[in-house]
């Protein structure tokens, strides 16, 4: 059984660039034409991970091979940022994750309690912006999963998070994470012999999981945006008043793929230094020796002494 565990449609919204986000969306992707794509590369299941929205599920909950997913923007106890995908939610799973996105402690507690399968996507892309030691060694502590191949970033990029995916002996996973139709479907995780939504979550969860497909690159990147700036100019014709712009397309796409180089780069050299440490869902908790006396009368909280019972680190 395979299945493109990142894909986009329109309902991902409107692109970050700044001064673009207020006119081009992110994908242009029709959510029937993605599920006929894929079903035409041989997913046997299917399902979408919108940024944090599921608007776009309405036009496949016929199919019967379809299920609903996400790609959450979570905010670490770092006050970064990450992508997490969480698979096979219902609608209620929805409003409660976007209600706790902004705190990747409450999010995580919701999850495992939900025994819902996550992930963290593109674990070597600055594309959510800054990243802090910390992070990996809370995906290390919580993250059931990484996305070891990504249809989007280089093969080193790839490769580092497959390394890393071994090395925290998290599930690996795979997706094409594309925004246009032409790249759906061509990285996928497979799961043999899975015969149910279920069964290919229990399987991955079992190490049976294996990623295949395609890679990221310059070209492809550039090809992608061009596409999407053909889609902004049919949804919006007055656009073709800048559309001479386009031809910094290369140039933008230059730049942002040698940041996505550097940014692998030295986080690839940081972590290959490091010891894989834990992190405790105490360690973010107030320290009792940091606490104002005169603010508790009756005693320093319970909840803000647990840190030295437990051990944390002074």
């Amino acid at each position: 059984m395979r299945c493109d565990l990142h894909v986009h449609s329109v309902a991902s919204g409107m692109c970050s660039t700044p001064v673009l986000n207020r006119i081009c969306r992110e994908s242009y992707n029709d959510a029937t034409e993605v599920y006929k794509r894929l079903k035409k590369l041989g997913m046997a299941i299917v399902t979408l991970t919108d940024h944090d929205s599921i608007d776009a599920a309405e036009a496949l909950r016929k199919y019967p091979d379809f299920f609903l997913s996400e790609e959450v923007t979570v905010r670490m106890p770092t006050g970064t940022e990450v992508h997490v995908g969480v698979y096979d939610i219902r609608e209620r799973d929805h409003v409660e994750i976007q209600r706790r996105r902004n705190d990747f402690i409450s999010l995580v507690i919701y999850l495992t309690e939900r025994k819902l399968f996550f992930s963290v996507n593109h674990v070597f892309s600055g594309l959510t912006g800054r990243r802090d030691q910390r992070d990996f060694d809370w995906f290390a502590s919580y993250i059931p999963a990484l996305e070891a191949r990504n249809g989007q970033m280089c093969a080193k990029a790839n490769a580092g998070a497959a390394e890393l995916a071994a090395r925290f002996g998290k599930v690996a996973i795979a997706g094409s994470d594309s925004h246009v139709i032409a790249g759906v479907g061509l990285t996928h995780t497979e799961v043999p012999g899975a015969r149910t939504v279920d069964e290919f979550f229990a399987g991955l969860m079992q190490g049976r999981g294996r990623i295949h497909g395609a890679h990221g690159g310059y070209a492809k990147l550039t090809a992608d945006v061009f596409s999407i700036v053909n889609s902004l100019l049919h949804e919006k014709p007055w656009t073709l008043a800048i559309s001479p712009l386009a031809v910094l397309v290369p140039i933008f796409t230059a730049a942002h793929w040698l940041n996505e180089i550097r940014f692998c780069r030295k986080w690839s050299a940081i972590l290959e230094g490091s010891e894989k440490r834990t992190q405790h869902l105490w360690d973010v908790a107030p320290r009792a020796d940091n606490l104002i006396p005169e603010h508790f009368p009756f005693g320093v909280p319970l909840a803000s002494s647990l840190g030295r019972s437990l051990g944390t680190s002074a």
